[in-house]
């Protein structure tokens, strides 16, 4: 018997109607994630990746439509009511959105902001208990001298601390799913590096489900165990990784992994430069 997904979405479309007529951002899209797998969604702007993460969270601006099937673990979300989701989000599933510094309240601590978000999904927490988890998920992401620096603001932490920070608060609710939105975009090529690998240290040790997106799929190569490209709102390649990267199906797939930079590419630029330099 095949193992129920945990995370299954089916014909998913999101659109929105103007005075210039209906526009859907997202077409008829459908795939599978499985427990403890990593799905990269990946397209340039517009392509409609970032809907559909706000599409699964529940999270659309006013005004949008969606329509079609999102399943976690078997439990329809399309029909819940908010009440209902806000259950779910940020407790099932958890966003990591792509500027942490607009996410983070800078008039608060970044312990405080941890803890609040803890206690409002434990009922019964105390102050002093969410704190020794802010500390601890703080640590689990690699913030050093954490039970001194969660009583520091936002602004005293560099770019990819401050992303540190929001996977912090992420991993204290212990999701099924964590949904990253750009997550390292922004950053450095060294911090960039550094995000991705915490991100798959978490999904190895907690064994949370995973949804990268990204319009960069050396970003994906890091992490993804499956790749859905789209387009325009529409899926234009899906597959394995290993597959996508090795055999494009898709003139667009191909156009992207174009984009790539290559090491021997990079080797060449160098010896060029190097020679030059003589």
């Amino acid at each position: 018997m095949t193992e129920q997904p945990l995370l299954r979405v089916r014909d998913l479309t999101v659109g929105f109607t103007t005075a210039a007529g209906h526009t859907d951002v997202v077409k008829h899209l459908e795939f599978d994630l499985p427990r403890g797998g990593a799905l990269g969604i990946v397209g340039e702007s517009g392509s409609g990746k970032s809907m559909t993460s706000l599409a699964i969270m529940g999270l659309l601006p006013k005004g949008a439509k969606r329509t079609g099937s999102i399943e976690l673990d078997g439990r329809e979300l399309t029909t819940l009511r908010e009440r209902e989701m806000q259950a779910i989000r940020g407790d099932r599933i958890a966003m990591v959105f792509q500027d942490p510094l607009s996410s983070l309240n800078p008039y608060y601590t970044v312990g405080t902001q941890i803890a609040e978000a803890y206690r409002s999904h434990r009922t019964g927490v105390t102050r002093r208990e969410a704190r020794k988890v802010a500390i601890e998920a703080m640590e689990r992401v690699h913030i050093r001298d954490a039970a001194r620096r969660v009583d520091h603001y936002p602004h005293q932490f560099s770019g990819g601390m401050r992303q540190r920070v929001m996977i912090a608060m992420t991993l204290s609710m212990e999701p099924d799913l964590i949904i990253a939105d750009e997550p390292t975009t922004a950053l450095d090529v060294t911090v960039q590096a550094q995000i991705l690998d915490l991100l798959a240290e978490i999904r190895r040790d907690t064994g949370a489900g995973l949804i990268l997106i990204t319009h960069d799929l050396a970003v994906v190569s890091e992490v993804a165990d499956q790749i859905v490209v789209m387009r325009e709102g529409d899926l234009v390649e899906q597959g394995t990784a290993e597959r996508v990267f090795c055999d494009p199906q898709a003139d667009y797939t191909r156009m992207l992994l174009d984009a790539v930079p290559r090491i021997d590419d990079e080797i060449g630029l160098l010896r060029t430069t190097s020679e030059e330099d003589r």
